[in-house]
């Protein structure tokens, strides 16, 4: 029973941190898995649905942006990833997260740097992460049209950095992170 662990929205200004945990059904193997910044949203939409429905278990965890704020978002990253391996209906053998770190676990856990694109269970998690927290950001552009969170999902690019400075801070705006704070002050 091995776990790969990964998350999705370390980067942008604003929404939560999502991890997800997964493990593979060995005998039933999902092609295409891959890190998910390297598949198209179609494609991740595709696998995410396949990967839901033939792994043998999933779950997928979050931190808010206060919890973010709070711990910072490293800290809220790993807090993310312990959260969904928790999550899981059984405890896995061994755990396999993407990156250098690895969260407080009660199991056997090793980090892997660039492990969403050697390990399918990672790549399965970073796919889940990503298509969970996306589907966020088009709900939150919903309340917040002004930022237009449907397209840059929250991250840095030029456009958000200038709907940010006409607009202002909003409720779901990492107080933490330098644009933001900039603006705060």
């Amino acid at each position: 029973m091995i776990c790969g662990t990964d998350e999705a929205g370390r980067g942008p200004l604003a929404g939560p941190v999502v991890a997800a945990a997964v493990i593979l059904n060995p005998d039933d193997p999902i092609t295409g898995i891959t890190d998910s910044k390297k598949l198209s949203e179609k494609k991740r939409q595709k696998l995410n649905e396949e990967i839901k429905e033939r792994a043998l278990y999933w779950s997928i965890a979050q931190c808010d942006p206060a919890e973010i704020d709070e711990i910072n978002i490293l800290w809220a990253s790993m807090l993310a990833m312990q959260r969904a391996i928790e999550a899981l209906p059984i405890a896995p053998s061994l755990v396999l997260v993407d990156g250098n770190r690895v969260p407080k676990l009660s199991m056997p856990a090793k980090a892997i740097v660039g492990g969403d694109m050697q390990e399918e269970c990672i790549g399965a998690a970073s796919i889940l992460a990503k298509v969970e927290r996306d589907r966020q950001m088009l709900a939150w552009h919903e309340h917040y049209p002004q930022y237009e969170f449907a397209r840059h999902k929250a991250y840095p690019t030029p456009l958000h950095l200038a709907l940010l400075k006409e607009h202002g801070v909003s409720p779901i705006h990492r107080r933490s992170f330098a644009p933001v704070a900039r603006l705060l002050k």
